[in-house]
């Protein structure tokens, strides 16, 4: 089981959100870059780096701060947020980050996804973020009417290397992970899942590594509201 400790930066700052909502979201001291530092010293292998600014624009905005944890961190880091194009895509491959995830702009233009699969053999993540079963773009501001298990099977052969599943109403909530959701979608993916959104505890990792097709887990909120320890955390790790 990969553990993924998160940072989401908005405004050159560590925050959180609830349920995805910017105007319900918590800034936190700690630099992205001293946080990122911070995982690496505790031993985590890692990273899930959001770029909030550029969820909201369509364009990379944090590049510069990403490309400073890259260089000064042996992290595996998958990162998404705005990455709407190839020359995207191509700046964070150059960067060094292991995974680009693809979200709105995979949703909306499937030949986008599928061609950048093609572009970028194992380096393309897919990220699913889910909302009462349907699936939402657009920094979570906009519904699009997709089922999402409609639309997994639809792109399922495209040569994504990593889902990502994210429940919504889940996210920033540390009420767990949508479990049943996550195994239907893990049961229908070709490629291996990544949970998102409401992890509470330790009880939620060990839970998850229970699951078939289950990569790996993303932990964010109950990391900096002090629920989980790293020191506990990062023994789930492997």
């Amino acid at each position: 089981m990969k553990i993924f400790p998160a940072i989401d930066i908005k405004d050159k700052k560590c925050v959180r959100l609830v349920k995805g909502d910017f105007d319900n979201k918590t800034e936190y001291e700690m630099s992205p870059v001293e946080q990122a530092g911070k995982y690496k010293h505790y031993g985590f292998k890692n990273l899930h780096i959001v770029d909030l600014d550029g969820a909201l624009t369509g364009m990379i905005v944090n590049l510069n701060i990403i490309k400073e944890i890259v260089s000064k961190f042996d992290l595996k880091i998958e990162v998404g947020g705005g990455v709407r194009n190839f020359e995207s895509i191509q700046k964070y491959i150059d960067a060094g980050v292991e995974k680009v995830i693809l979200g709105s702009a995979a949703i909306k233009d499937k030949n986008f996804l599928k061609k950048a699969c093609e572009k970028y053999p194992n380096k393309i993540a897919l990220g699913l973020d889910a909302k009462d079963g349907y699936l939402s773009v657009s920094g979570w501001k906009e519904s699009s009417n997709q089922l999402t298990l409609d639309y997994l099977k639809e792109v399922n052969d495209y040569g994504v290397s990593r889902l990502i599943y994210t429940d919504i109403n889940r996210d920033g909530m540390k009420q767990s992970p949508n479990f049943d959701e996550t195994m239907e979608v893990a049961e229908t993916s070709n490629c291996p899942v990544i949970i998102s959104g409401g992890v509470l505890s330790i009880d939620d990792i060990k839970k998850a590594k229970n699951l078939k097709n289950v990569e790996g887990i993303i932990v964010g909120k109950a990391i900096y509201d002090g629920d989980i320890q790293l020191e506990e955390l990062v023994k789930e790790d492997a």
